[in-house]
């Protein structure tokens, strides 16, 4: 069962082991081991796992998951885009919840969300496996009212609003920017709760930009990575975790 902060906001925090991975296979071998990395943020507090394995397995790999699912005792979110490869590796694991997300070959992250809209009819056909294997099915979209619309239409019980251009333009200074981020990532949030949907935010946020996130109500899980990994090798993924924890609900009590 996922863990609760002391504070008890409501508010969740997932923390992606991704580039655990990434650094271990920049040499090849088994160090740094995610799984080691996954388990470790667990007995610190996260109350979930983000783990994403990409068709050319960039840095998480299958092996990663089989080891995540024996060794996690909170739940795991596995992001995947929507091919049938992807499919059967979700429903052979069932994990607590599937996030699916775009993917292209030659980006060095994820880009933006996830054209449900476009895609609606095949979309409902490839999530209905894994809503009754057992998993929550997520869909990583950007902050868009007819993105939310299509997700509450095929029946995903969860969305996950790409916090990235938020996220940049607060990292370079582009103030208005943010802002105008903000408002939008805002305003989706209360939008698709009101039409019964469970919200997350994820992508970029670091100890500055978190706050504003955080202290949105509907929000309910915040999906980080890069950055605590990176933090992590300065103080210590405890020590990253317990920082990002205290300003989330610092934040969220207001």
């Amino acid at each position: 069962m996922a863990q609760t902060s002391l504070q008890n906001t409501g508010l969740r925090l997932g923390v992606n082991i991704d580039h655990v991975a990434t650094v271990r296979n920049a040499r090849g071998g088994d160090n740094p081991d995610p799984v080691r990395a996954a388990v470790l943020a667990q007995n610190a507090g996260a109350d979930g796992i983000t783990a994403h394995l990409r068709e050319d397995r960039r840095h998480i790999i299958d092996a990663d998951i089989d080891g995540l699912m024996a060794a996690l005792r909170v739940p795991l979110n596995f992001e995947m885009a929507a091919t049938a490869e992807m499919q059967d590796i979700a429903l052979r694991h069932n994990p607590h919840a599937v996030c699916l997300v775009p993917e292209k070959r030659e980006e060095r992250t994820t880009e933006g969300g996830l054209d449900v809209a476009g895609n609606d009819n095949a979309l409902a056909d490839y999530i209905a496996p894994l809503r009754a294997g057992g998993s929550r099915v997520s869909m990583f979209i950007g902050a868009d009212k007819t993105q939310v619309e299509a997700c509450h239409r095929i029946g995903a019980p969860v969305i996950e609003l790409h916090a990235g251009a938020y996220a940049d333009a607060w990292a370079e200074g582009r103030w208005d920017e943010r802002d105008a981020e903000l408002a939008k990532i805002t305003e989706m949030a209360t939008y698709a709760h009101g039409l019964g949907l469970e919200v997350h935010v994820g992508h970029g946020l670091t100890y500055d930009s978190v706050g504003p996130i955080a202290a949105l109500p509907e929000v309910k899980e915040l999906n980080i990575g890069h950055f605590l990994m990176g933090e992590a090798m300065f103080v210590g993924l405890p020590a990253a975790l317990a920082e990002m924890r205290r300003k989330m609900d610092l934040a969220r009590q207001g």
